[in-house]
């Protein structure tokens, strides 16, 4: 296990690790990258040397229920693990006053990126980064039954075996060996913490008409956990000034993949040079591709 660069205390005491990829040579930008479920901060070894090169320091906690943070296996509460990362941004500013700060979220990260942009904190940030954002709005009547289930049940305990049907997360078969056997990643979940998931989700996708730009939002057309119909909807209800990074052949680890490079490169070429179109093509092709239909 590769210990973290620094523990943070926040304001309730709770000690978040953080791994610290430094820019190389002079920092341009400063990036909060915030994992997925039963991730960690390891979730971003891939992506994080790569944006180092070109000037962009990542910054990479463990959130509260996940690696070493406070919690392990547990969820706190939507506010709380935004509060967290709003905490974790004001930190980074007063550590890094004069140089510009994103929020980058992949998976359940996003969708707490994209709650803390709703926030309108004091503390400026350049921009916030969705990769592949968990913003799957379950039907009422699907919640009802997991909250009456998690009332009952609060600790049955689930595993990757249990999820129905065959769901790939990355084709790089190195990097999900690297997550499997990595000892800070969770490969069991309780009901409860998937309840707060599914209301984290519903939260963050409500918010999507009035989330604050600039925003990069990356998608994988070979995404199957969150579905092509429900990611352009998503896509539909943000506002028209959004960046949207479509890539063919990319899946949920959207940075893991084989190909990740792409969307690593499209995510520097965004923070550096926003006026310019992204290296994949992504911008372009998402377009088209949100305007069809792609659930069908």
């Amino acid at each position: 296990m590769i210990p973290p660069s620094i523990t943070l205390r926040l304001s309730d005491g709770a000690a978040i690790p953080i791994r610290i990829w430094p820019a190389q040579g002079e920092t341009r930008a400063v990036v909060l990258a915030l994992h997925g479920y039963g991730d960690s901060r390891d979730a971003w070894e891939i992506p994080a040397p790569i944006l180092a090169e070109k000037g962009i320091a990542v910054y990479a906690p463990d959130q509260r229920g996940f690696g070493q943070a406070p919690r392990r296996g547990g969820w706190s509460s939507t506010k709380r693990m935004v509060q967290d990362a709003a905490e974790e941004i004001a930190w980074l500013h007063r550590r890094c006053p004069n140089t510009p700060l994103y929020i980058m979220g992949e998976s359940m990260g996003g969708a707490v990126a994209l709650l803390l942009d709703e926030m309108h904190s004091p503390i400026p940030v350049a921009g916030t980064i969705l990769v592949a954002p968990a913003i799957w709005r379950f039907d009422p009547g699907s919640r009802l039954a997991l909250s009456a289930l998690d009332a009952v049940a609060p600790n049955w305990t689930f595993t990757a075996a249990d999820v129905p049907g065959e769901h790939v997360a990355t084709d790089n078969l190195a990097a999900l060996r690297r997550l499997y056997f990595d000892p800070l990643t969770l490969r069991e979940s309780k009901l409860h913490p998937l309840r707060g998931l599914v209301e984290l989700m519903a939260e963050a996708r409500e918010q999507a008409a009035h989330a604050r730009t600039p925003l990069l939002v990356l998608y994988g057309d070979r995404d199957q956990f969150i579905e092509a119909g429900p990611m352009a909807n998503f896509w539909r209800a943000l506002p028209q000034d959004a960046r949207r990074d479509l890539l063919h052949g990319g899946h949920h680890m959207l940075l893991r993949d084989r190909f990740g490079g792409r969307a690593t490169q499209d995510i520097a070429s965004w923070v550096l040079t926003p006026e310019r179109l992204l290296p994949s093509g992504g911008d372009v092709t998402a377009a088209a591709w949100a305007a069809g239909d792609p659930g069908e």
